[in-house]
């Protein structure tokens, strides 16, 4: 076998230089085991630019495989993601080690609102079922278009910020109304209900309305912007509500 030569030597020693040494302290929730949720930590050492999201991957493939958590593209637009780190709702992929002190333990849990299936897995299907509920899709009447249903780019800048949701749930497990009453709709749900009824091109406005005009709809919104802070994506969450409250009122889209 070959012996490490005295320049690859130092450059190894020169990588390890920058790594630092972080405390990961995760809620821990297996069903299977105790009906309780737990504190754990683990110690690593890492480079201060790597994210929380490669922590939790280190975690799970050098010291302990039962860690849970959901995670697919890792580059800010799955948004699998989804996690409450130091007290608030980030994606643990856009989450630099450096950016959120380091020096103390990082504490990683659940996004609340959401039932806990295993340690940072939640339930996702009442989200997503008030997500179908607003009707996430244009609809149009009369015969198939032979062409593409063009738009200015006025038109398409009315609802262009809230085209950027990507379904992660930050902003609706971020608010106080949907902790305590899971029948609320939820910021995503009118975010996304809101990309379509001020679509020109869509037909079905009065219908999302009426929609959330329930008494789970926009008018639960208290105004408290944990949604806007929570959203990774920068989409001013609370004004879209507050657009679709003044449409409701005025029936002006």
């Amino acid at each position: 076998m070959a012996t490490p030569t005295m320049d690859k030597v130092e450059a190894a020693g020169a990588a390890s230089d920058h790594l630092i040494t972080v405390t990961l302290r995760i809620r821990r929730f297996n069903p299977e085991v105790s009906a309780d949720s737990t504190w754990q930590d683990f110690q690593l050492e890492m480079d201060p630019k790597e994210r929380v999201l490669d922590a939790l991957h280190k975690i799970k493939w050098e010291l302990d495989g039962t860690l849970t958590f959901r995670r697919s593209c890792a580059h800010g637009i799955c948004g699998s993601d989804a996690m409450r780190i130091n007290g608030r709702n980030r994606l643990a992929c856009k989450t630099l080690i450096k950016d959120i002190g380091p020096e103390k333990p990082i504490t990683v849990e659940a996004i609340k609102g959401l039932t806990v299936l295993k340690d940072l897995v939640v339930d996702m299907d009442p989200f997503f079922q008030a997500f179908r509920d607003v009707m996430p899709f244009l609809v149009t009447t009369g015969n198939e278009p032979t062409r593409e249903r063009y738009q200015s780019a006025e038109d398409r800048e009315r609802f262009d910020d809230t085209t950027k949701c990507i379904l992660c749930a930050a902003c609706t497990s971020s608010c106080p109304v949907f902790w305590n009453d899971g029948q609320y709709f939820g910021p995503a749900a009118i975010v996304n209900a809101h990309r379509f009824i001020f679509d020109s091109r869509d037909e079905a406005g009065e219908q999302r309305l009426e929609i959330l005009n329930d008494r789970d709809g926009v008018w639960r919104c208290r105004t408290t912007f944990n949604c806007t802070d929570a959203c990774p994506r920068g989409i001013e969450v609370t004004k879209a509500i507050q657009e679709v409250k003044r449409a409701l009122i005025t029936r002006r889209y």
